[in-house]
């Protein structure tokens, strides 16, 4: 005898599953954040910088692209075998080779932008430099949510710190430190996630910018190394190592075939600029001579940049021996530093030189972040207090400092 049960079972329709749907709001917000951020900062900067050159007879424009930044405009504009020959090297001489001492990526990048869009020279400059340095906000950002201890809000304060560096002005200005660091932060963001290949495109890129590339290649290619080593992520690895050597020893390689010398690029910039690795001597006697006589406030101030560099790296090694810091980020930074002070050359430019140091900031973010959990308005005190010494010291050193920085 069957038994009809259907009167007893409920009959079932479509089941509706509700998605929660996060507001768009906040997701903007969070998606701009490190944009505006880094744009705030260096607004503040460029508006102490406008008022410091009215205040002492110039115009902003007259000084975004001071110094180093007319060399990297003239190639741009006629590539180096047509660059104006006003231009000279530090000891006022000038030879067919003197422009090979500047490295081709950022005016490259300038040129394009020139000729894509039509607008000046120095407007196609200056949208690189501010461009790059938005693109380095988020890869820093996203170095501050990744490390140990990290959060959205550390990443966010590290974005604070590295536009309001001592010499952060150069990121509003005709120079190549912001595309330089917007290829190491994302080498150094794609290392910490294991994506050999784009790390070492970063590096390649970050290698035809700047010298500094050096800090960068050593820990590519030693992370890649260990990696292998280590027996992980297979032969992934291998893409780092192949790549990352390729755009700073082929730049140094195309120099020296120019020049007829292997070190071709190292003696233009020794017979330029005075820049040779001297393990430090250079600056030591610099540093004790400015003490001593105390010379100008920005001299005095870019030593205390070099001091509280030494103090960060201290604190650094401390967080990287507890692996409360990744070792490949302390490293990238010490190696910045170490280039920096173990050379001798154009000693105003030694706080500049430590700007694509900025992994040395983590620990500071980090503090920082923790602090505005339980006292906003004082971490928010403290990061504005950094914010406009920043914009005036650079200010100061573009707009009334006589020599080149």
């Amino acid at each position: 005898m069957r038994t009809d049960t259907s009167a007893r079972r409920p009959r079932r329709g479509p089941t509706t599953v509700t998605v929660p749907v996060l507001p768009p709001a906040p997701v903007v917000r969070a998606a701009l954040a490190p944009a505006v951020v880094y744009l705030a900062v260096r607004g503040v900067g460029t508006a102490v910088l406008v008022l410091l050159a009215g205040a002492n007879g110039g115009r902003l424009g007259d000084r975004l692209d001071a110094w180093d930044g007319h060399w990297f405009l003239g190639i741009a504009q006629g590539w180096y075998g047509d660059v104006p020959l006003g231009l000279v090297d530090a000891s006022g001489a000038r030879t067919a080779a003197t422009p090979l001492a500047f490295f081709p990526g950022y005016p490259a990048l300038v040129a394009i932008v020139r000729f894509v869009t039509g607008v000046p020279l120095l407007v196609a400059a200056v949208v690189v430099t501010v461009g790059a340095g938005v693109l380095a906000a988020y890869a820093v950002a996203r170095i501050g949510r990744a490390v140990p201890g990290g959060s959205p809000r550390a990443g966010l304060v590290l974005v604070a710190l590295f536009a309001s560096a001592p010499m952060a002005v150069v990121l509003s200005m005709a120079y190549s430190e912001a595309l330089f660091c917007a290829c190491a932060a994302w080498a150094l963001v794609f290392l910490l996630e294991r994506r050999w290949s784009a790390a070492g495109m970063c590096c390649l890129a970050a290698g035809l910018v700047r010298p500094t590339a050096w800090a960068l290649l050593i820990v590519a290619v030693a992370a890649a190394a260990v990696a292998l080593y280590r027996r992980e992520d297979d032969a992934r690895p291998w893409a780092t190592i192949a790549l990352a050597p390729v755009g700073l020893l082929g730049y140094l390689a195309w120099v020296g075939l120019h020049t007829g010398s292997p070190t071709g690029w190292f003696t233009l910039q020794a017979t330029g600029w005075g820049s040779r690795v001297d393990g430090g001597q250079a600056t030591l006697r610099w540093a004790g001579s400015v003490l001593a006589s105390g010379p100008s406030i920005f001299e005095v101030g870019t030593i205390l940049a070099l001091a509280g560099a030494g103090v960060l790296l201290l604190v650094g090694l401390r967080d990287a021996a507890a692996a409360a810091l990744p070792w490949t980020l302390y490293c990238y930074g010490a190696l910045v530093v170490a280039m920096d002070v173990g050379s001798a050359g154009v000693m105003a430019s030694k706080a500049r030189l430590l700007l694509p140091a900025f992994t040395l900031l983590i620990p500071v973010a980090i503090a920082l972040a923790r602090l505005a959990e339980r006292h906003r308005v004082a971490a928010v005190g403290l990061v504005a207090g950094v914010v406009l010494a920043s914009a005036w010291f650079g200010g100061y050193a573009v707009a009334i400092w006589p020599a080149a920085i």
